[in-house]
This record gives structure tokens, C-alpha cells and sequence, in this order.
């Protein structure tokens, strides 16, 4: 099977990859999530990863296209990080899924809510490069104990488990 995911982000593509067989062939392609670049609802992260999964689809000629979003939502509780995925196959709807939540400290939200995005809002706060390419915030908000691979695989799992029940 030729599994075509929306993205380079190494974090994204190592999920991918751990929740299918190692025969599949596996292409990454930088596909815009054609959404704000900080998504800032379920709803808007959802419509991101569906987006990623269907151009991918097409534009890598495969059988399977895979969309992974993180994003935003504003609660009563604070604003937490969401994450999405999408499998987008011929002639099916597309299969949507999430994964887990946890709430951004108040200085990380006021800057969020003040339009920066979260990817490099990590960056400065954890004194490092590249965090949404590695540990992500939810790494660096579990101390290390879910990395945003980890949690992309989840999600990633939840999808593949639906489409192959599905078929």
C-alpha cells in the first residue's frame, strides 16, 4: 500500500510509520493544511488535517492520504492543545480522529490568543529549537512523558483502527 502523508514534520511521519506494516510505501509530501497556521478550534484542526489528508491523496498518487494537525481550543478551563489526524481514501469519507488534551499555561495562552503560534511561542519558552519537530509542548508539558510522536501514533492508531474495521 502506498501511504502518502501530508507533511515533513519528522514527529508526524515517524507516527505514520509506526502504525502501519514496514512493507507499506511510504511518501511525505509538505502539504499546506489550508487553515490558519495556528488552528485555533476542533473545528479548525479537524478541517486542517482533512485538507493535508485529501491533497496529499491526490497529489501523491497513492492509496491512502494522511492529514496530522495540532492546534487550539479555548475551554472554560484554559486553552488546551488539540491534535487531529485524517485518512482520506478513494471513493470513502474521510476518517477523523483525536487524540489527547492537556491546558497551556496561562503565559503560553496570552501569547496564542494575541495571534503568535504555538511552535515557536515552545521554542521560546523551553529555550530550544525545533520543539514541534521533536518532543512537541506536549512533551515538554508531560516533563517527557508523552512526546508529540507518541501522540500522534495514538491518534494515528485510532484512524487506522476505523479504516480496517471499515473495509
Amino acid at each position: 500500500m502506498k501511504i502518502i502523508i501530508g507533511s515533513k514534520n519528522p514527529a508526524k511521519i515517524t507516527a505514520v510509520k509506526n502504525s502501519f506494516s514496514h512493507e507499506d510505501e511510504f511518501v511525505s509530501l509538505d502539504i499546506p493544511s489550508g487553515v490558519s497556521e495556528q488552528p485555533f478550534s476542533d473545528e479548525e484542526t479537524i478541517r486542517g488535517a482533512i485538507n493535508r489528508a485529501a491533497t496529499a491523496l491526490k497529489q501523491g498518487n497513492g492509496d491512502i492520504g494522511i492529514g496530522l494537525e495540532g492546534g487550539v481550543q479555548e475551554t472554560s478551563y484554559g486553552l488546551l492543545i488539540c491534535n487531529w489526524g485524517a485518512l482520506v481514501s478513494i471513493g470513502r469519507e474521510p476518517i477523523i480522529a483525536g487524540g489527547a488534551r492537556l491546558p497551556l499555561p496561562e503565559e503560553i495562552a496570552i501569547r496564542l490568543r494575541a495571534g503568535e503560534e504555538l511552535g515557536p511561542v515552545m521554542e521560546d519558552y523551553a529555550k530550544k529549537e525545533n520543539v514541534r519537530k521533536q518532543e512537541g509542548a506536549v512533551g515538554i508539558f508531560t516533563n517527557g512523558m508523552v512526546n508529540r510522536s507518541e501522540m500522534f501514533t495514538h491518534v494515528m492508531n485510532l484512524l487506522v483502527g476505523q479504516y480496517q474495521r471499515s473495509k
